[in-house]
């Protein structure tokens, strides 16, 4: 039996955690669900697995109540077997002792087949032992003491099966291999800040070499830019600096401090000054040089308490640039000496990217005297470096300053000649303004303040397992509780003048214990919080944490959290022990009284309803704890099926799909027309779009342009309904898309987002999750972008597992994989949503070619990140705070010397 629920609830946790897995992924790309209409494939699979759980479950309640039926029938058919085989056995007892016993063995559970055995031995071992009423009610009052653990057995044998899978998992956790510290020597007094000799490196141990046979020595102070395409092993060359890698041979030697800054920002849960200071002393003026050089003054502006906005999880409550820049001021507060930074120049605007080069990682900046180790895709900066090293195919197919390399007609060439076409249009290739936040710092707030009314993986752990075990031990208790006052009236009438005043002490101790418990189980529920969040985001900043050198305190921080946890635990356990005496206490008066009674009643009470009174009120007292325990775990957690409830309640999306769907090829010319639009994320809040009306041409590229916050993204928002309109409307091909299901629009649009989000999984599946799509397909789409030889190069190809967030591919290899989703899905209309921000400029220039190329007969609306793909476009829309300033071609735009004149200008863009 033991054996079974072991490995039940082996496979039930196994579940549990593929389903706890799947669903933070789905809560994380949401949005990129929505808008590809996959959310019922997704459920599918989080429903597969539920299943799967759900069956598990099944056979453990089954394996339970099998245990449970069987221990508890036992005492039965023994007793039933002992009276007909061993009859003689009873006829040598007092007539009053067999009648007790016999009721007694009838009524009681478990107790009974240690007690029968133990009178069956004892009769057996001497003819001369003879059962005495004195006998049997001593042994009865000593078994009792054993009746609880017996009672438990069955659950005991549930939580051993559970603490012996959670311990082998620890177990396999805590012995994991380390990284080994003595892969990179940072105890170096040679003459260069950095050196590495014939080192190679690999993710895995034993796994295939990513980085390979790297030679380069680093001039402390120098400015050091590392450039090559998509996948060359840039992001790779930084973790192998930080020791984040395995080392396979050769020799890394690293001297002094290190910051770092990951190429995806890396924000804590708390205010904006805390997350620059990162532990660290406020020195203020250093603290306000390090704003201005990076960009923030003006954000800070914005923010509504300047420095000390609290930034929510993952940064949820602040731009992709502003996050950049935060993670970028952590860095340079710390006042290192060698800094590792990983294309922080990428989410920024033109102006903003010029700001932070000059003020801070440029010649002239203020880390001008220390060592800048930078990985990035903007070439202009180039000149400027004092070492560039091109990477291709993890190795460094070249190193020199700018002229060397130029001089050398080699890669870095090509790279070069790729910018310089686009140069011929633009001065720089920056990227737009930053992206309005959806969630804003009152919003987030209030969410954090809501939390207690969202349902948790926590709150479906007990609806499917504890609230049941706790209803059933408290209708048992209870049917114990009846039956035992019953037998106790039954022989002593008098006993129910007590049990009323005592059951009313009972009642009261019962609410007043449920009043503090639900309050101190309120506070250990919101300290339980702390521990998950900085666990969860600990683990996503690792490297940067190690980089910085920070594991000591977060160590401490863990700590710190997790004592305050346990201080509530602590007192929600001594509650329960100031609950267990009290009722203990009310126990003992019941078996007083009952015992009071049976002597006051004299020789009018039989001997054998005087042992079966007395050994009914012994019972009681831990019936009586159990009962009221329950009760109150009940009370307690009923709140997490009113929160599954309330969470399943929720007001949700429109449908799916309903009656009016439109027809087949929809939309066939992709004209989009607004007409008087209006927008608001909340009703408190002003509008986000405010009286838009505009018109597309058939098969038009139309460019949206304006300064954060004029409302670009909220355009995209509604024209997926991801935001649903206040006002107005948004006809496509003569259809108000209101009128249709969401699948029916969202599954005809097409969108390159500003995130590349990938789920775990297959390739495959993150290309097509719907499987409409043959591997043929799915190979021209690779081909497409660029993506077929290095698929090819994988063991698996299409079946290569990503990782959760796609964490086992560069930013770039995502940003390319969601270029072959939209390639799978032709449709009529595309939005391009900062497409290309985290690729270099030939990838650039791919996906730009490959998008005009494969959608020309398309209507495409692209949020210009970069300017020279606005200045292609047929006609421009330019926002300002929600409203439409500008609707024109570039040339007249140009000509007017309006708004867009003015963006264009500072720019630096020529013709």
């Amino acid at each position: 039996m033991g054996t079974l629920l072991s490995f039940n609830q082996k496979r039930q946790m196994k579940y549990s955690d593929q389903q706890v897995k799947l669903l933070s992924e789905m809560l994380h790309g949401i949005k990129i669900l929505k808008l590809y209409a996959w959310e019922p494939s997704y459920q599918r699979k989080v429903m597969d697995i539920r299943e799967r759980e759900v069956d598990v479950l099944k056979s453990c309640g089954y394996l339970t109540a099998y245990s449970m039926l069987t221990l508890t029938c036992i005492p039965f058919m023994v007793c039933f077997i002992k009276v007909f085989l061993y009859a003689d056995l009873f006829n040598v007892l007092p007539v009053a002792v067999v009648s007790g016993w016999l009721k007694s063995i009838a009524l009681q559970y478990l107790k009974n087949i240690v007690s029968l055995a133990t009178f069956g031995v004892y009769f057996f071992l001497d003819k001369e032992n003879v059962l005495t009423a004195t006998k049997v009610f001593t042994s009865i009052s000593l078994f009792n003491i054993l009746r609880l653990p017996l009672f438990d057995l069955p659950s005991v044998i549930s939580a051993v099966a559970q603490t012996k899978v959670s311990l082998s998992r620890l177990e396999d956790f805590l012995f994991a291999e380390d990284l080994n510290p003595e892969d990179v020597d940072t105890n170096y007094s040679g003459n260069h800040a950095v050196e590495i000799f014939g080192a190679s490196f690999c993710w895995e141990k034993n796994g295939p070499p990513v980085l390979k046979n790297l030679t380069v020595s680093i001039p402390e102070g120098s400015l050091v830019a590392v450039v090559g395409q998509v996948g060359s092993g840039k992001s790779s060359f930084l973790s192998a600096l930080l020791g984040e890698m395995e080392k396979l041979e050769g020799s890394v030697h690293r001297r002094g401090s290190v910051a770092y800054l990951a190429q995806q920002a890396w924000i804590q849960n708390g205010s904006l000054q805390e997350n620059i200071l990162f532990g660290t002393n406020l020195n203020r003026s250093y603290y306000e040089l390090v704003l201005e050089s990076c960009a923030l003054l003006p954000d800070l502006e914005q923010l509504p308490n300047g420095d000390q906005t609290e930034i929510g999880e993952r940064g949820v409550n602040i731009s992709g640039g502003q996050k950049q820049r935060v993670s970028l001021a952590r860095a340079v507060y710390s006042n290192a000496d060698l800094y590792l930074l990983d294309d922080p120049l990428s989410a920024v605007d033109v102006h903003v990217g010029k700001h932070l080069f000059e003020k801070l990682i440029g010649p002239s900046g203020l880390l001008r005297s220390k060592t800048r180790v930078l990985v990035t895709h903007n070439l202009t900066i180039l000149p400027h470096a004092d070492l560039i090293i091109v990477m291709e195919e993890g190795k460094i197919s070249e190193m020199g300053n700018y002229q060397e390399l130029i001089s050398k007609r080699a890669n870095f060439v090509e790279l070069t000649q790729v910018f310089s076409a686009e140069k011929k249009n633009e001065k720089s290739t920056p990227n737009e303004g930053e992206n309005i936040c959806i969630v804003s710092s009152d919003q987030w707030k209030k969410l954090r303040n809501n939390k207690e009314k969202v349902a948790t993986g926590g709150d479906l752990f007990i609806v499917d397992i504890r609230f049941h075990y706790y209803l059933r031990m408290w209708l048992n208790c209870t049917l114990d509780v009846i039956g035992t006052i019953l037998v106790i009236t039954f022989s002593s009438p008098l006993f129910i003048v007590v049990v009323i005043p005592l059951g009313y002490m009972y009642f009261i101790i019962q609410r007043y214990y449920i009043a503090s418990s639900r309050q101190i189980r309120r506070l250990a529920g919101a300290s339980h919080s702390p521990v998950i969040s900085h666990f969860t985001e600990t683990i996503l900043g690792g490297s940067t944490i190690r980089a910085f050198g920070h594991q000591e305190r977060f160590i401490r921080k863990n700590n710190d959290v997790v004592y305050e946890n346990l201080v509530y635990f602590y007192n929600n356990v001594i509650s329960n022990r100031w609950l267990s005496v009290r009722l203990e206490f009310l126990g003992n008066l019941m078996v007083f009284f009952a015992a009071l009674f049976v002597v006051l009643a004299g020789n009018s009470v039989s001997s054998s309803a005087v042992g079966l009174s007395i050994s009914y009120a012994l019972n009681i007292i831990q019936s009586l704890n159990f009962w009221v325990r329950k009760a109150c775990e009940i009370e307690t957690n009923a709140v997490s099926i009113e929160r599954v409830c309330e969470y399943a309640n929720m007001d949700k999306e429109k449908p799916w799909i309903t009656s009016k769907r439109p027809p087949a090829g929809w939309p066939d010319r992709g004209i989009i027309e607004f007409v008087n639009y209006r927008a608001q994320y909340r009703k408190d809040l002003g509008l986000a779009l405010n009286d838009i009306s505009f018109q597309t041409r058939n098969e038009e590229k139309v460019g949206i342009v304006g300064r954060t916050g004029a409302g670009k993204s909220t355009l995209t928002n509604c024209l997926f309904r991801i935001l649903e309109g206040s006002g107005g409307k948004i006809i496509i091909d003569g259809i108000d898309i209101s009128t249709i299901g969401l699948h029916d629009l969202r599954g005809n649009l097409n969108i390159i987002p500003q995130d590349p989000v990938l789920f775990s999984g297959t390739l495959q599946s993150n290309l097509d999750p719907l499987g409409k799509h043959s591997d043929h397909e799915l190979w021209e789409a690779l081909e497409l972008c660029d993506l077929k030889s290095f698929v090819e190069s994988l063991p698996k190809k299409l079946l290569h597992e990503i990782s959760e967030g796609g964490e086992n591919l560069s930013v770039g290899q995502r940003q390319l994989v969601c270029l072959a989703r939209v390639l799978l899905r032709k449709t009529k209309v595309l939005v391009l949503d900062e497409a290309t921000a985290s690729i270099d400029m030939e990838t650039d220039n791919l996906v730009q070619s490959t998008i005009k190329r494969e959608f020309y007969n398309c209507t495409i609306l692209t949020i210009a990140h970069r300017i020279h793909t606005v200045m292609d476009s047929e006609r421009v829309l330019v926002l300002d705070a929600g409203r439409i300033l500008e609707y024109d071609t570039p040339q007249n735009l140009l000509q007017r010397k309006g708004a867009f004149s003015e963006m264009v200008a500072e720019a630096g863009i020529t013709r």
